[in-house]
């Protein structure tokens, strides 16, 4: 993390000695670089440090200095009139956290995987407010346990070399269900947030105002998206712990799901009007408000929370990696999506996708609220066959539907005047295909 603030003290000379279009696109290739990079390290760290019990709270507390940075550049660019400086002030950010960084502590789990058992234990009662070892001696001891088993997997085996067991463990490490489970778990989990939080819409806000047709100007609606997006994470910082993440994700998807479909039916059946026109905005504030309040902050609280130590940076990594590409791309690919299906079709094709992952998350997403990083990895390590069991089932059923209304429409169309694809054939042996098709 202190690395961070040299890249982006590098980002900023670049940006502040840049004399052409090269020089923006390195400084912003390399902005981008530096928010993947720390995003990893710090939900990581995150997770190691917070209690179970306020694990969700302190780090769904990470989106609104996200906000806050929005806000911060914006509003000195507002004061300044000059991008130059304004971006010269943020180099002062850097500094303050180069500075809480040194004096930050390492993570406790860190600690323990190098051996320092001591100082990993002073750390750990420094970080729970030195209450003292007591009150806090069976998590101390769960980590501990934690710790050892992922220690011990590490440990190389007789004969084979360090380097090679290091490289074979690493490789390993992507194969294990306790690695791999959450990661697919994420990346799809981001794919389905990423549709239904408005990203795609997001750098055309404008546009998709004015075809609302929304009776203010569009810049007003824009402030107003901005801010239901910082309420809705307010509300999750209050409700998360009392709720579950699983709950509050589940809800706010289904929420965010029927409003873009509302949006995309009130769109292509009803007549352009000032009510209708009030319909879309609400409906689609309401999702960004829901969104904010659920689905946004939670895949980024799940980063820190469901990989096992060993592979949390990487597993984070590469989840916010995905997260930015796929942000990338939906934008990228907005436009040309419109043109082929249309504006309203936008939202309808998104709100069907979402209910795709509602069902999705509702078999394979967990609830991690209040729970040890043990516990959450104990899951992931089980081979569990509930979702793939019921979907069988669900697709037997479909099947036993199919074959039930085929004959059905087999006749229709034989009986259909014009029909020569089974030439001969007669009532009686039509009728035939009822019988068999109802015997048992």
């Amino acid at each position: 993390m202190m690395v961070s603030n040299v890249s982006h003290l590098l980002s900023v000379a670049m940006l502040l000695l840049s004399e052409g279009p090269a020089g923006l696109y390195a400084s912003s290739a390399l902005m981008g670089f530096n928010v993947g990079f720390v995003t990893s390290f710090s939900l990581s760290y995150c997770g190691e440090v917070c209690e179970p019990k306020l694990r969700g709270t302190l780090t769904a507390v990470l989106n609104l200095f996200y906000f806050a940075g929005y806000l911060c550049i914006t509003m000195l660019y507002a004061v300044t009139a000059d991008w130059r400086i304004s971006v010269l002030y943020t180099a002062t950010l850097s500094l303050v956290n180069a500075v809480l960084l040194f004096k930050t502590p390492d993570s406790p789990m860190w600690l323990m995987s190098r051996g320092r058992t001591d100082e990993a234990k002073s750390t750990f009662n420094k970080l729970r407010g030195s209450v003292g070892e007591e009150k806090c001696a069976v998590e101390f001891r769960d980590m501990v346990r934690y710790t050892s088993e992922m220690n011990l997997k590490n440990l190389p085996i007789d004969g084979e070399k360090q380097e090679m067991s290091s490289i074979k463990d690493s490789l390993h490490r992507f194969i294990e269900p306790e690695t791999m489970k959450p990661l697919r778990l994420l990346m799809i989990m981001i794919f389905f947030t990423n549709l239904l939080s408005g990203i795609p819409y997001t750098p055309y806000l404008i546009s998709v105002f004015d075809t609302f047709q929304v009776s203010f100007h569009p810049a007003w609606a824009t402030t107003m998206y901005t801010a239901f997006g910082v309420a809705g994470n307010v509300l999750t910082i209050c409700s998360i712990n009392k709720l579950g993440k699983r709950f509050l994700a589940l809800c706010t998807m289904a929420t965010c799901s029927v409003c873009y479909l509302s949006i995309g039916i009130v769109g292509n059946v009803l007549p352009s009007s000032p009510v209708t026109s009030w319909i879309k905005i609400v409906l689609f504030f309401m999702s960004t408000f829901f969104s904010s309040m659920g689905i946004m902050p939670i895949i980024w609280i799940l980063m820190c929370e469901i990989f096992p130590m060993r592979s949390k940076n990487v597993g984070a990594g590469l989840s916010s990696a995905t997260y930015f590409i796929l942000s990338f791309l939906m934008t990228k690919f907005y436009l040309d999506l419109e043109m082929i299906t249309g504006f309203y079709n936008t939202f309808v094709l998104f709100g069907s996708l979402g209910l795709i992952g509602l069902m999705y998350l509702h078999f394979q997403l967990p609830e991690t609220e209040n729970k040890t990083l043990n516990e959450i990895s104990e899951h992931f390590k089980s081979k569990d066959t509930k979702c793939l069991v019921l979907t069988t089932t669900y697709f037997l059923n479909v099947q036993q539907g199919i074959d039930v209304m085929m004959p059905t429409i087999i006749i229709g169309a034989l009986k259909r005047e014009g029909d020569n694809t089974v030439p001969g054939i007669t009532d009686e042996q039509i009728s035939w295909i009822v019988k068999e098709s109802k015997r048992p």
